[in-house]
């Protein structure tokens, strides 16, 4: 069934809203303002709710609007539809007024804030590189013929691909490298490729040889689990305050995935904290206590441990045991000793095993994964009296969740920023900053 319809607002998952008989109708690949042709998603019962739909044909264009660059993730009826790339038609600014707006909309309906603008950071090179080239990890699946490929949207069909937009030259070229857009791979198999971003100047890797230099054997190629090209153990760095960090990380495991978010993101939580501590130093001349919650490999550890105080004491809790193990190894390359780095469940953690000297943290980080801290961990920390809590988030409604119930324990919402950290697509990373305002 096709209809033509006017396109009112953003929704989430990178669709927009719009109205048949009254009836909603979510439709993909539009913007709010335009006029547009689209095809309804199959079945389309009457007792349906609401509907969803694809643009098939633009009447009265968006000034936001641009030919998608990869038109592979465009809309079915234009080509494209194998997904990873929902806002490619969207310019970078209208995508970061689409975040800002829907980062607005979910704190007002599940955080109960109503904030009247936040700001979105792009990253570092994302203009020039048109918003393209910024993954360090992708994941595709083989073809009957070895070949790279990604499911067409409501189908079975695999489409192969010779190349992937949206990751860095440094992936792209380790993927050429190992002939993997050749149909090097078995059949029918799961391929993750992770390449750190090799941290030295644009001229010196201006060419892919110097660019395979830089690499070196610092990537993994995994196939079903198990990794066929490269190493296991990849070393990620970053510089934070003009300090350099390196890290372990396992290449199956979470890294932040855009090239700059791992330097972006802790330079400004570094500043943010500075900016509030201000007076709160922890009276009775003792050492600042921090908890660094869902703590990975120790991305936010490490700085935390050095450039805010470096006698204050750290507890830092994650779940995976891999990334504890490469978080301690991180801890003790740094020469940092004043870290307690725990494995486990957060919540059990808290409530068991925290040495009493840092039971009662000046400051609680966290970066829970994406369905977030929820009430019990964040009724945990609020009980630890935390005067400063900062929280990064990569979805927007768990943030608002929980900040709703960070907010009944005596919270308020002191800033909030959002980051572009997933260009092309739907996702923001998020980063509030909570003071405690009452006991």
């Amino acid at each position: 069934m096709e209809a033509t319809v006017q396109i009112e607002r953003y929704a989430d998952q990178g669709r927009c809203v719009a109205h048949i008989d009254g009836r909603v109708v979510f439709v993909r690949f539009a913007l709010p303002g335009e006029r547009v042709r689209i095809v309804l998603d199959e079945p389309t019962n009457r007792s349906d709710r609401f509907w969803t739909g694809e643009v098939v044909e633009v009447l009265e264009a968006s000034p936001d609007r641009v030919a998608p660059s990869w038109p592979l993730a465009g809309p079915l009826a234009m080509g494209g539809g194998v997904g990873g790339a929902d806002l490619i038609h969207v310019s970078l600014e209208g995508q970061e007024r689409w975040k800002e707006a829907a980062v607005m909309d979910v704190m007002r309906r599940l955080g109960h804030v109503e904030l009247d603008e936040i700001p979105v950071y792009a990253m570092p090179g994302d203009e020039e590189a048109q918003g393209l080239h910024w993954r360090t990890r992708i994941e595709m699946i083989t073809d009957d013929e070895g070949r790279p490929s990604m499911h067409r949207r409501g189908s079975h069909v695999r489409v192969p691909i010779d190349t992937m937009p949206l990751a860095t030259r440094a992936v792209l070229e380790a993927a050429a490298m190992n002939d993997v857009w050749g149909g090097a791979l078995p059949a029918n198999a799961q391929v993750r490729i992770a390449v750190p971003e090799p941290r030295v100047d644009a001229a010196d890797i201006a060419d892919g040889a110097a660019l395979r230099r830089a690499i070196g054997r610092n990537y993994a190629i995994i196939v079903d689990g198990k990794v066929r090209h490269g190493s296991r153990s990849l070393t990620e760095r970053i510089t934070v305050d003009g300090h350099a960090f390196d890290y372990t990380v396992d290449a199956s495991g979470f890294w932040q995935m855009h090239r700059e978010a791992p330097q972006v993101l802790p330079q400004y939580v570094i500043d943010q904290i500075r900016e509030v501590l201000g007076d709160r130093a922890p009276r009775n001349g003792r050492n600042l206590v921090i908890w660094d919650l869902y703590a990975g490999s120790g991305l936010f550890t490490l700085p935390l441990a050095t450039l805010i105080d470096e006698h204050a004491k750290l507890v830092s809790v994650e779940g995976a045991k891999t990334a504890v193990a490469n978080a301690r190894r991180n801890l003790k390359s740094a020469g940092i000793h004043t870290v307690q780095a725990l494995c486990g469940d957060v919540l059990k953690t808290l409530e068991k095993d925290i040495d009493p000297q840092r039971a009662h943290p000046d400051i609680v980080v966290l970066d829970p994964p994406r369905a977030g801290a929820k009430a019990k961990v964040c009724t945990k920390i609020a009980n630890s009296g935390a005067p400063i809590v900062v929280y990064i988030a990569c979805d927007p409604a768990s943030l608002a969740r929980d900040t709703a119930t960070l907010t009944q324990h005596g919270y308020a919402l002191h800033s909030i920023a959002a980051f572009d950290i997933y260009p092309m697509t739907h996702h923001v990373e998020t980063v509030a900053l909570m003071s405690r305002v009452r006991g």
